[in-house]
């Protein structure tokens, strides 16, 4: 399965950077690298998301 964490309230979309893994915040979803679990998910929410943002997480396989 494939995830994607997107901000409720700007619509980005947070993901690993493909060159250095690190979080960053991008707008288009074909620029989101799709994250492989949901726990790994839920660790980047954790860590490196505000709550004003009310991340949620996507799968992608229901889209």
């Amino acid at each position: 399965m494939a995830y994607v964490i997107q901000s409720v309230f700007t619509g980005a979309f947070l993901a690993p950077d493909p060159d250095d893994g690190q979080p960053r915040w991008v707008m288009l979803l074909k620029d989101a690298c799709a994250i492989p679990d949901a726990e790994t998910a839920a660790e980047m929410i954790a860590d490196h998301v505000d709550a004003f943002h009310q991340a949620q997480v996507v799968d992608l396989s229901e889209l």
